[in-house]
């Protein structure tokens, strides 16, 4: 969504209620954004969100060791 900066001055509390209902606002001067309201997110969302993304760049596969020690991927320890 965008707005122009006047307009969300005049309606700043419609969008802030649209930003805690999840919506994000970009806010334009001359019609070029030059801000963004978000909705505030936990820390734990927001990582969770983060790995969600890296999953679907990145593939996880076991770690090999140069020296060959075996890797116990649930303990995190060679």
């Amino acid at each position: 969504m965008h707005v122009n900066v006047t307009q969300f001055r005049q309606q700043l509390p419609a969008y802030l209620r649209k930003a805690r209902a999840g919506a994000s606002v970009d806010i334009t001067s001359h019609g070029k954004v030059i801000a963004r309201l978000v909705p505030q997110q936990d820390a734990a969302s927001a990582a969770e969100a983060r790995l969600v993304t890296m999953r679907e760049k990145a593939a996880i596969v076991d770690v090999e060791s140069a020296l060959g020690a075996k890797w116990n991927a649930q303990s995190g320890r060679l």
